[in-house]
């Protein structure tokens, strides 16, 4: 068994798409109509075949919707990125816009920072500190 596809709820799928291509520099892989909606996937180009991210439209659901707002309450992440370097990559988003909840932190083991999404979602992204693991 494997990870094939994981997701990330999104209320507006053209806006999701934009940043997650535009800003975070994932690829779009699958754009499928279903119905109103779409089958919308992003990959890594660092991984092409590697795990999709699903840009699900679900925020407009009631559990959804009061998850995605207690997770942004609490200041805790929907899902995480590894990066290589998180202090470069923290200075490429904010040069793009990029808004940032938490900046970049040694936290032992691993160096993390939050971004906002424009899409409802703190997302973090985080570096695996070398000999750490």
């Amino acid at each position: 068994m494997k990870i094939s596809v994981t997701s990330v709820s999104v209320g507006d799928q053209a806006k999701a798409l934009a940043f997650y291509t535009e800003k975070l520099g994932f690829i779009k892989k699958h754009d499928i109509p279903i119905g109103d909606a779409r089958w919308l996937t992003v990959v890594s180009p660092e991984a092409v075949e590697g795990v999709e991210l699903l840009l699900e439209p679900n925020a407009s659901y009631p559990a959804m919707k009061a998850l995605k707002e207690a997770l942004v309450n609490d200041g805790i992440p929907f899902t995480t990125f590894e990066v290589k370097d998180v202090y470069a990559e923290y200075n490429r988003l904010k040069a793009l816009g990029v808004t940032f909840t938490f900046e970049p932190t040694d936290m032992g083991t691993t160096i993390v920072a939050i971004l906002d999404d424009t899409c409802g979602n703190l997302i973090q992204i985080h570096q695996i500190k070398p000999g750490s693991v």
